[in-house]
């Protein structure tokens, strides 16, 4: 039973999913900071004056519950798409790389599809010879596979 634990542990894509996590979390950290420290400055900066935040208060005045925080919003959309850039060129395309590198295509664009004539499904896989969804036959495509005599 622990030489099975071991094994599924000891397995390549489950060291490389921790690995990405714990990268993405020190990104994470970094980022936030960034658009704390950075970011939000700048932010309250541009909107001038001594208020609270780039809003509108909805309340009471000086009530935080119901103020509402664009400048806030504003830094968690930049926090995003810093992350997700981050993430993307510093995990994503070095793995892309290195696993097209061993024969392996990962993160590739879907293979052309087709639309079921019987049940109107538009996800079929252009070679596909019955519907996933109504199981109905589906005529042959030209160009995928099939050889013309």
């Amino acid at each position: 039973m622990l030489k099975g634990f071991k094994n599924f542990l000891m397995r390549g894509d489950i060291i490389t999913i921790a690995v990405g996590l714990v990268i993405a979390l020190a990104f994470s950290t970094l980022i936030k900071a960034f658009t704390d420290f950075v970011i939000n400055p700048v932010v309250a900066r541009l909107q001038g004056g001594q208020s609270v935040g780039l809003g509108w208060q909805l309340g009471e005045e000086g009530n935080d519950a119901t103020y509402l925080d664009l400048g806030q919003f504003i830094s968690a959309l930049i926090y995003f798409i810093i992350f997700m850039a981050v993430i993307y060129f510093c995990v994503v395309v070095p793995y892309k790389h290195y696993q097209s590198r061993h024969g392996v295509a990962v993160f590739q664009e879907p293979g052309p599809v087709k639309t079921c004539p019987a049940c109107l499904s538009e996800d079929l896989p252009a070679a596909a010879s019955r519907c996933l969804h109504c199981t109905s036959e589906q005529p042959p495509t030209v160009g995928a596979g099939s050889a013309r005599v």
